[in-house]
């Protein structure tokens, strides 16, 4: 499975999230041989948000971590089909190569005050928020990772070190990627000293 961390709502408050897709099968090594999803979802949305809750308090309380008296009682897990290959990779990428925000969606800014726009997650209407200059710059900015924590993770045979394993279910399942060609790149020139990198 591929899972990217999401850290905000869609009107930049703190809402850490993760968007994670999972292959529809699973590649058995001592037979050598892909098995395939039956139906149409791997696990019940419901007892998955049970199961993950208690697994991840567990693991914070034996990392000796403090939680804040507020945690939920009831996580969401929201499982959707997203598609077959490309169209699962394109749902994927939208967590992954937006910002917090982009700048079409800043309507003004007048030294004070903010207002940007949002969708609506329920109604999907467009709704403008307004707010102090500095309050907008602490939002984005509590987005911002910590030093070495990951955005996105990679298991199982899409690890990076599983190259071998991925190699043997593209092989099984007939998929034949195109040879990479290697393109030059043009070397830059310094416009000061004409120096070549």
């Amino acid at each position: 499975m591929t899972a990217v961390l999401h850290t905000h709502s869609r009107r930049l408050e703190y809402h850490p999230h993760v968007h994670i897709i999972v292959p529809g099968g699973c590649f058995n090594k001592q037979r050598q041989q892909w098995r395939t999803l039956k139906g149409q979802y791997l696990f019940n949305e419901f007892n998955r948000a049970t199961v993950f809750r208690g697994k991840f308090l567990e693991a914070l309380r034996q990392l000796k971590l403090t939680l804040p008296d507020a945690v939920p009682k009831k996580w969401v897990v929201d499982c959707q089909h997203v598609g077959h290959g490309l169209p699962a990779i394109k749902y994927l990428s939208r967590y992954l190569y937006r910002g917090v925000i982009s700048e079409k969606n800043i309507i003004s800014d007048d030294g004070t005050n903010v207002t940007f726009r949002y969708r609506e997650s329920q109604t999907g209407d467009w709704k403008t928020r307004c707010i102090k200059g500095e309050y907008f710059i602490w939002l984005v900015f509590q987005h911002a990772l910590p030093k070495g924590f990951r955005r996105v993770r990679d298991y199982s045979f899409l690890h990076g070190n599983a190259k071998i394993t991925l190699r043997r279910i593209q092989l099984l399942l007939k998929v034949f990627l195109p040879t990479l060609i290697k393109v030059k790149r043009p070397a830059l020139v310094c416009n000061h000293c004409g120096n070549r990198w």
